[in-house]
């Protein structure tokens, strides 16, 4: 394919909130490109053999984020690999480190549309909120900021299949490649 040639084994960083898709989505990208599919939140409970609300109830969440930055310091040495990441990494100015060894992709959708996905949703520490919508926006205005920082921004529509999804950072991924490619030799130069 192409765009595995271009991207020349660098991995896949996927970011954003809650709800947005990024370990469904990983998965599809990750077989589209012949990568390894990992999610943080999936190692972080084989690591520790506890789930993320039991860590959070146990430990709180700034151990949950030093155990979530020591995760992503491992499977950023890996390369070929699509990474689907919770969604508070990008607060860790540390794991910004190893996030810029890769292409950062940012999955981002309205707050409507994640109320609508995570309303059933038990298993989020910081959802045990009664008002999800403003615990939601809460969250999001702390990491708007932050998340703009990615490499690639794609708008996540109510009805967009992950595979849509798939092809439209495919589609887009030339083009940052190439702007990211620019940026480095003009850094490298000064």
């Amino acid at each position: 394919m192409e765009i595995a040639k271009l991207i020349e084994g660098i991995n896949i960083y996927l970011i954003g909130m809650m709800g947005t898709g990024k370990s469904t989505v990983g998965e599809v990208l990750a077989k589209e490109l012949n990568y390894r599919f990992f999610d943080t939140d999936i190692l972080i409970e084989r690591v520790t053999k506890q789930s993320i609300n039991d860590i959070f109830k146990n430990q709180g969440e700034t151990a949950f984020r030093d155990i979530e930055s020591q995760v992503l310091s491992e499977v950023a040495a890996c390369t070929r690999s699509v990474i689907a990441t919770g969604g508070g990494i990008i607060l860790k100015p540390q794991n910004w480190s190893y996030l810029h060894h890769g292409l950062i992709i940012w999955l981002d959708a309205s707050i409507e549309l994640l109320v609508e996905r995570l309303t059933e949703d038990n298993t989020r520490p910081l959802l045990q909120e009664t008002d999800l919508t403003f615990k939601l926006q809460t969250l999001e205005k702390e990491r708007r900021n932050l998340y703009q920082q990615a490499d690639l921004s794609i708008v996540i529509k109510k009805d967009q299949t992950p595979e849509n999804i798939v092809y439209q950072i495919l589609d887009q991924i030339p083009l940052v490649i190439k702007i990211k490619v620019e940026t480095m030799k003009f850094d490298n130069k000064n």
